[in-house]
């Protein structure tokens, strides 16, 4: 900010002369601390402070040069916590005014202009571009961009995700865009590239190698904190927010990525070239296209994998929704390749079941098929439990079921009618029924039923009690055992009287 004479006389007045401080400076006049520090700096050059006034700090200013000189990112606070501790009593907003003075400054670094050949390089990044919501989940939209040095072509790509699967399909659409591969890939020190880093030794993401070799190209990640190796494809990210997304409609994904693909062959090939302004980026384009590599014959096979463990219920979980598998594989470890379409489910490389891929939360995708299959045999499975508790307690009435499945009848049509009998009217009184449908040739819940109700109308009973399922599922069925044993102890003990 450039301030005129009149102003920054003000600022030495109200310094000096009323003693106010530089906050209070800035404040009143509405301009930056940081121009009335310059002024007063600037004012200290010129004419010198040949008698400056004593401060509390003095005393310790050696021990700042010494620590400074050994640690010299300390920050304000640190430093005066450590000058109480040695006995000062000053302010830390003194301190931090002196430090400014006293903190070593660093020599500003000087870089080489990058050159590259036609053809031999590209630079990789993703950029985040706000968030959508697609009905309950809110999902970041990153932008893949990659960036050919030499002529400055771009291609854009927008996914909801920047997982693994994503990162090489941009590539791959990239590659395609281009019709051919750039000779060595830049990138920063992303996850989906370096897991990795202690100084020179680089540990790659496997999947990434495996993805460089299939297309011939060297993965090369730049140096930490050195933003200028990869500054074109920062600047054109820039060009990007500026130029394409600030102020754009789209309805969907694939709306935005129309657009992005016609941006890219329209307006940004438009454009000077940084490197040779007579031409447009489409035009040094055409004169690197032939030097790139040349694409393989066959795409590289990608998609998002991930191993997912089968709990009780038919269902995987993937990416915040839920995807619904064969009742077989429960429990059971599955793995899951996604694509942006469609999520397929496999073991060992057999197909298990395949989706199309939701982007929303919470939701269950499901094939009817899986859930029809699941209420079959959970049908089948009640219908087994059903047989299993009547003849537990009234063994009498396998011979029903064993007549009713001779005369083709269905089992559940038998079983279902007399376990209500028998939650009604109990186990003694079911089994008389049972077996005077027996010996009247019978054996139909009908006629168990018309048996226990003329015996009920005949005692002049009420109907029973018919309760709800949660409170007669409460009730446990006991045998009644034989009481002949208390008998004999009864007479045994009259005969010893």
């Amino acid at each position: 900010m450039t301030i005129n004479q009149e102003v920054s006389a003000q600022i030495l007045r109200f310094y000096h002369a009323e003693r106010w401080r530089v906050g209070t400076i800035a404040r009143q006049l509405g301009i930056h601390h940081d121009v009335v520090r310059r002024v007063l700096d600037q004012d200290r050059e010129v004419r010198g402070e040949p008698h400056p006034r004593a401060t509390l700090l003095d005393p310790y200013l050696s021990f700042l040069h010494q620590t400074l000189e050994k640690f010299p990112n300390l920050t304000g606070t640190r430093l005066h916590a450590m000058l109480a501790a040695r006995g000062y009593t000053g302010g830390v907003d003194h301190l931090r005014e002196r430090l400014r003075t006293l903190r070593p400054r660093r020599t500003p670094e000087a870089y080489l202009r990058l050159t590259t050949l036609p053809g031999e390089q590209a630079q990789v990044d993703w950029a985040h571009f706000s968030h959508l919501t697609i009905g309950q989940a809110r999902r970041p939209l990153m932008g893949f961009v990659m960036v050919l040095s030499y002529s400055r072509q771009i291609h854009l790509e927008f996914f909801l995700n920047a997982r693994m699967g994503s990162f090489l399909h941009g590539h791959v659409h990239a590659f395609e865009a281009f019709t051919g591969v750039p000779r060595v890939l830049l990138y920063d020190n992303l996850k989906s590239a370096v897991l990795e880093r202690m100084g020179s030794a680089i540990r790659f993401n496997p999947e990434l190698l495996e993805f460089a070799a299939h297309y011939r190209y060297e993965p090369r990640p730049v140096a930490v904190a050195r933003g200028n190796e990869k500054g074109r494809v920062e600047r054109a990210i820039r060009y990007i927010r500026e130029n394409f997304f600030a102020g754009r409609t789209f309805t969907t994904v694939e709306d935005l990525n129309q657009q992005a693909r016609q941006w890219c062959r329209e307006t940004a090939s438009a454009r000077a070239c940084r490197e040779q302004p007579t031409q447009t980026v489409a035009q040094v384009f055409a004169q690197e296209q032939p030097k790139l590599m040349a694409l393989p014959a066959d795409a590289y096979p990608v998609c998002e994998m991930e191993s997912v463990k089968v709990g009780k219920t038919p269902y995987v979980r993937f990416d915040l929704n839920d995807y619904s598998v064969p009742h077989e594989w429960v429990q059971r470890l599955l793995t899951v390749r996604a694509t942006s379409a469609e999520v397929r489910i496999l073991h060992e490389g057999q197909l298990v079941a395949c989706h199309p891929r939701s982007y929303d939360k919470g939701h269950q995708i499901e094939d009817p098929q899986h859930i029809e299959q699941l209420v079959q045999e959970k049908r089948m499975a009640r219908q087994h439990r059903g047989m299993n508790r009547l003849t537990h307690a009234i063994p009498e009435a396998e011979e029903i079921l064993l007549q009713a499945s001779q005369r083709g009848d269905n089992l559940g049509g038998i079983v279902s009618p007399l376990l209500d009998l028998l939650d009604r009217y109990g186990v003694t009184e079911t089994r008389e029924a049972i077996l005077e449908a027996l010996r009247r040739g019978v054996p139909h819940p009908n006629a168990v039923r018309l048996s226990l109700e003329r015996k009920r109308q005949d005692q002049h009973r009420p109907p029973p009690l018919d309760l709800p399922d949660h409170i007669r599922q409460r009730d446990v069925i006991v045998r009644p055992a034989s009481l002949e044993g208390y008998d004999q102890l009864y007479q045994g003990g009259h005969a010893h009287e």
